[in-house]
């Protein structure tokens, strides 16, 4: 990183130098970045020279020079009284072409009168105004989506079961939402011979993409469907555990097109969380992949599969179009499977099974605290928060090209998939590591216009410098999620990508969608949110349930008003009052839900993510507990006596970092940290996931407690940042 200066107007020819422009380019750069600035403020204008300075660097200059011109046009702002630092500005004029500021200003001067000026102005004012009214918002977005109802519901929102915290949504509407992805769509300029997926198979860079149209997408679709007919009941659950590719994609759609439930199970997971999804949702039947390809190299999926489950397995080949391995005596490969419609007259043709709005199309599971993971079932209202959401706040629409590399498994894999065809976008799908090259090679060639990632993701693109030279000049917003983001990895792939919108969205799996994000209507500050979400209700409150004003800057655990369409109203395993509202506090008369997440309420209005309420913590993106490592940790050798499982951000944030402490049976016992490292890493990743990585490891004498013998683990935290201030970790 090159040296950060005290202000732009201290940048030299010879700093620029130093941050990697040969000398005479470095000349040339600094009189431009002086002519930018001149007649600017030194001082409180900071916001103004970073719009006026922000033309002049390119996406193919060296990061160093964006660290060198960013930190040093705010190296005196004091975010403590004003905030996070901006580095995206929206203009009206662009505002009013989005599809959020098309529809305020359509719709702000009737809902709002005199008040309504401009979609900038405006906003929070309106998104207070759709907290206040969900059902208006509703009524007017619905028109956006390509969802199309057999039977329209009564109302928008029914308040009268107070049995029911967050009312009935769309009560009697009926039909298959699945359909809703696979028609042609006139004003979304959606026809059959659209592009529905755009994809591409790792190795093969140098080639063309694949293109998928919307007609070839329904084919298969309804092919799948006729297929699943020859072997299961509607109302029946079936898992898919495999990559997110194109089939991928088939299959889920046509699994719900058909009447049945889609259980998402992660391709990272070992047999026994398998295992548990499996027995949690009852499922009858699993589609997977013989093989997971990445870098060239095959890794098992079926044998974990088949050790998880004796439910049938239908098979699909990872390359090729034959499975490269023996199946069991009851499992289908891929092509003996499509081979049932055979038969049939029209296996091209489905009548779609429709159901009514509530009805559940998909359970997606969210790590509990001590024991099960929560089935959470997704109704056919989830994919519409999904759309909706994704239309207003990241501006998806006709044209689009959408990319975020995830998986079915994960809350993501849907809200993607829902994302682009709901809204008349199209879906772009790697088939591949999204660590390399290759998958940025793809978002160049696939014309990506919105990609979506997590923050560990840009950190390996960013520390590798595997994307050089690659044109991404066609993303007009980016997105991230899962994980704390790290500043300058932030303003790493924003330049990449010429200082477009770098959104934060964070949510939750029984959300369906973020409850606060970023959009294209206010200011962007890197690793800040800058709203809650459209028709989203929050309230911070203090330690005793008090709420916070909301214009006040505060930090405490949150609450969500509980009519939020697409969230959860019940769980299959657990008891969903116990764990979204009992012992919740009450504002303005109505109980909110509980999410879990500490939240800071900045200056200006922004919100920053400060971890869990509780122990759970996140991991890569995936949310487990405390006391799920510390059960596998203490088993992982003989000398241990217990474990403490915490985490730790770094002084400029990003992902979590799994620290594990040890107190040891024998203490004069020599320990190797080393050697303790690798045995809890190996015990993790067999037995809980793969992904999970330890960062630290440390042997204590003892941990702290309570009269009542319970672990402090926030004191433990505390007492790891005292430490690393002195020493590094």
């Amino acid at each position: 990183m090159a040296r950060v200066k005290g202000s732009v107007w201290e940048i030299a020819p010879e700093d620029v130098v130093a941050a990697g422009l040969p000398p005479a380019e470095a000349e040339a750069f600094v009189a431009s970045l002086r002519r930018a600035v001149a007649g600017k403020p030194r001082e409180g204008a900071e916001a103004a020279v970073w719009q006026a300075v922000v033309p002049l660097l390119r996406p193919e200059y060296p990061h160093a020079l964006h660290q060198l011109v960013y930190y040093s046009v705010y190296a005196n702002w004091d975010a403590a009284t004003r905030g996070p630092p901006p580095y995206w500005f929206p203009s009206v004029q662009d505002c009013k072409n989005t599809n959020l500021g098309r529809l305020m200003e359509s719709h702000g001067p009737k809902l709002l009168g005199s008040s309504y000026k401009d979609p900038i102005t405006s906003f929070n004012l309106f998104q207070k105004f759709t907290v206040q009214h969900p059902e208006i918002y509703w009524s007017i977005l619905m028109k956006e989506l390509s969802v199309k109802f057999q039977h329209p519901p009564k109302c928008i929102l029914d308040r009268s079961d107070k049995s029911k915290e967050g009312g009935s949504w769309f009560p009697g509407a009926v039909l298959n939402i699945a359909e809703c992805c696979i028609y042609p769509v006139p004003f979304q300029n959606k026809t059959d011979n659209s592009a529905a997926i755009i994809w591409r198979d790792e190795g093969f860079d140098d080639l063309p993409v694949n293109y998928v149209s919307v007609k070839e997408l329904r084919e298969q679709v309804m092919t799948v469907a006729n297929a699943l007919d020859t072997l299961f009941e509607k109302g029946d659950a079936i898992a898919i555990d495999m990559p997110m590719t194109y089939k991928a994609v088939v299959i889920y759609l046509a699994i719900i097109l058909s009447g049945r439930v889609v259980v998402s199970i992660a391709d990272s997971f070992v047999a026994r969380e398998i295992a548990t999804r499996m027995k949690v949702s009852k499922a009858k039947a699993i589609f997977t992949q013989d093989f997971i390809i990445r870098g060239g190299k095959k890794f098992p999926l079926y044998s974990r599969v088949v050790e998880g489950t004796a439910c049938k397995t239908i098979v699909i080949p990872a390359a090729g179009t034959n499975v490269g391995l023996k199946l069991r005596t009851n499992d289908l490969s891929w092509n003996d499977f499509i081979s049932r419609t055979s038969s049939i007259a029209r296996p091209k043709s489905y009548s779609a099974v429709y159901m009514d709005a509530e009805s559940v199309t998909n359970i997606l599971f969210s790590s509990g605290t001590t024991g099960d993971p929560k089935a959470i079932p997704w109704t056919q209202l989830s994919p519409v928060r999904c759309g909706g959401d994704s239309w207003a706040h990241t501006d998806a629409c006709s044209g689009d090209v959408l990319c975020w590399p995830t998986n079915l498994g994960w809350v993501m894999g849907p809200i993607t998939l829902y994302s682009s065809l709901l809204t008349g976008g199209t879906l772009a799908l790697y088939h591949g590591s999204p660590l390399g090259r290759g998958f940025g090679k793809f978002v160049q060639d696939a014309g990506v216009t919105f990609l979506g990632t997590v923050p560990s993701l840009v950190k390996t693109w960013k520390n590798s410098n595997c994307m050089g030279g690659l044109d991404w000049s066609k993303i007009r917003v980016c997105a991230t999620t899962g994980e704390a983001s790290d500043i300058d990895d932030d303003l790493w792939i924003s330049s990449r990508t010429s200082y477009s919108p770098m959104l934060e969205c964070c949510g939750g799996t029984e959300l369906a969608s973020s409850y606060i994000q970023g959009n294209l209507l206010q200011p962007q500050a890197f690793g800040a949110f800058s709203s809650t979400s459209m028709t989203t209700g929050l309230v911070i409150f203090d330690e005793q349930g008090n709420p916070y004003p909301d214009d006040q800057p505060c930090v405490g655990e949150m609450g969500l008003v509980p009519t939020y369409l697409g969230a959860t109203n019940r769980l299959l395993n657990a008891d969903h009052y116990k764990i979204y509202f009992d012992g919740m506090p009450t504002y303005r008369g109505v109980q909110l839900r509980r999410h879990g997440d500490v939240l800071q309420r900045t200056v200006g209005g922004y919100y920053i993510v400060q971890g869990r309420a509780d122990d759970t913590m996140n991991l890569g993106g995936i949310k487990t507990s405390s006391v799920e490592i510390e059960r596998v940790c203490n088993r992982a050798d003989d000398n241990v006596l217990e474990t403490a499982a915490i985490t730790v951000k770094s002084k400029t944030g990003g992902p979590e970092q799994l620290v594990i402490l040890a107190v040891l049976k024998d203490k004069s016992v020599k320990h190797d940290i080393d050697v303790l490292k690798r045995k809890f890493q190996k015990a993790i990743q067999t037995n809980l996931n793969p992904l999970f990585k330890v960062s630290f490891v440390k042997v204590v004498p003892e941990f702290p407690r309570t009269a009542s013998n319970k672990l402090l683990r926030r004191v433990l935290r505390d007492q790891l940042k005292q430490q690393s201030t002195q020493s590094k970790l």
